[in-house]
């Protein structure tokens, strides 16, 4: 059947090749464990049940996580393993399933999450995503989804067609977040400070590029209101895969801190923030062709 997933619309029988986005027909998984580098509100004290998947429809040629990007690193998981997962990151104490570069495994996902929750899956459910998605496949979760967590990644095409291959980029991912939005609204916690229901929209400043973090914060404020919460990120590592100016250097503490005033002068009432240690590898978790939990 020709993928129309994403909004690349690539049109490639997954049984027969791999999509643009590195997949094929099988879902790949190349870490599932408690991940306690997210935001407070999602690994919390126990930490966030992530699973991350391989294979993106993006390409960011700054990716972290750059070893997944083509499809190829990680096991092969049935349905009814990735049911088995999710109910083993609960049982360890996860606050959640957090599902990370999900977009490819639509068809899995939801049939994984439905079988999960009659099998008495009871956290919360978050969508850790770029964000270039297709309106019917974040409709797909309606229902399924608790928390969504897109990065908005730009506002200027040149910067997104340069950097991600989708000059479409921001005009998509909005249409993709408002869906969200109408799903779940914006994040809200427990007594514990815990994420258990929303949106809350990621963005990483790029060094060079503070004039498009103002367009983004700009437009999260025009589409979403102040009160959208707002993950404002200073992680930028620069990769030895990247050597496209100016993502060859690190972020710099003016470019982090004019982008962070430029967030409060617009008057945000609820961002997280992060300080420059955040840089580095060590971010990175470990991926690997075998899956242990």
């Amino acid at each position: 059947m020709a993928c129309n997933i994403c909004p690349r619309n690539c049109h490639i029988d997954r049984a027969a090749a791999a999509g643009f986005c590195g997949c094929s027909s099988v879902v790949r998984i190349a870490r599932a464990a408690l991940h306690y580098d997210e935001e407070p509100c999602l690994s919390g004290t126990r930490g966030s049940g992530t699973i991350f998947f391989s294979g993106c429809n993006l390409k960011c040629i700054f990716c972290q996580n750059m070893v997944l990007t083509d499809g190829t690193l990680g096991e092969v998981f049935s349905v009814p393993r990735l049911v088995e997962t999710m109910l083993m990151l609960q049982t360890l104490g996860a606050h959640n399933i957090n599902l990370v570069t999900p977009t490819p495994h639509r068809d899995a996902l939801t049939e994984a999450l439905r079988l999960a929750k009659k099998q008495g899956l009871s956290i919360p459910v978050v969508y850790n995503t770029n964000a270039y998605e297709s309106v019917e496949t974040i409709r797909a979760y309606d229902g399924l989804v608790d928390v969504y967590l897109p990065d908005l990644k730009y506002v200027d095409p040149r910067l997104s067609l340069k950097f991600s291959k989708a000059s479409d980029y921001f005009d998509t991912a909005i249409r993709s977040i408002t869906e969200m939005f109408r799903q779940v609204g914006p994040m809200c916690c427990d007594a514990d400070g815990i994420a258990i229901k929303g949106v809350r929209i990621r963005h990483l400043v790029l060094p060079g590029c503070v004039y498009d973090t103002r367009a983004v914060l700009d437009a999260i404020k025009a589409h979403f209101g102040t009160d959208c919460p707002i993950s404002l990120m200073s992680q930028f590592t620069p990769i030895p895969e990247c050597t496209v100016k100016p993502l060859d250097r690190p972020l710099t503490a003016r470019e982090y801190e004019s982008a962070l005033d430029y967030c409060m002068s617009l008057g945000f009432t609820d961002v997280f923030t992060q300080d420059l240690s955040s840089v580095g590898r060590s971010f990175t978790p470990p991926f690997s062709d075998h899956v242990e939990l």
